[in-house]
């Protein structure tokens, strides 16, 4: 049996500016997944400093953090089995414009390597390290998982 998940995503400002919002959302429920963290807020430069640290002695760096705080952001905890390895593959690959995925987010909705619509954990310890970042404990809800029958084989959960 699987143990179901919890992952970050992140809507950036170019999402927000094409309204969007809805139709990501309602991509990542349709396959399943329960929002159970949802919230706008705009970013900071301290925290985009943090999260996107690995990016710091990139020439693009400061691009990245003005591009991300352009509008608020929609941060979303999700949860389902497999969450993680699932919404990797909803979204698509970083680079929307030469590895398209059809069917993929950003194969739907994205021309550019930077704004690519969302970003999504990679792995249980950064979705860890991230939704404590963006969210309080209190803000992550745990709540009865009535549909999870219709989405999952009793085993699966």
């Amino acid at each position: 049996m699987k143990q179901t998940e919890r992952t970050l995503v992140l809507l950036k400002p170019c999402t927000i500016k094409r309204n969007l919002i809805g139709e990501i959302i309602s991509i990542f429920e349709k396959k399943g997944l329960r929002v159970v963290g949802l919230k706008m807020m705009q970013l900071t430069d301290e925290v985009l400093s943090e999260h996107y640290s690995h990016l710091a002695e990139k020439p693009f760096f400061q691009r990245v953090k003005d591009s991300m705080m352009a509008t608020p952001v929609v941060a979303m905890c999700l949860e389902g089995v497999s969450a993680i390895e699932v919404v990797r593959v909803i979204t698509g690959p970083t680079n929307g414009r030469t590895n398209c995925v059809p069917g993929t987010i950003r194969g739907m909705y994205c021309m550019s390597y930077q704004e690519n619509i969302v970003h999504a954990s990679d792995s249980p310890e950064t979705a860890a390290v991230e939704l404590k970042r963006f969210f309080k404990d209190e803000e992550i809800f745990d709540f009865p998982r009535e549909l999870f029958e219709v989405f999952y084989a009793n085993d699966e959960f």
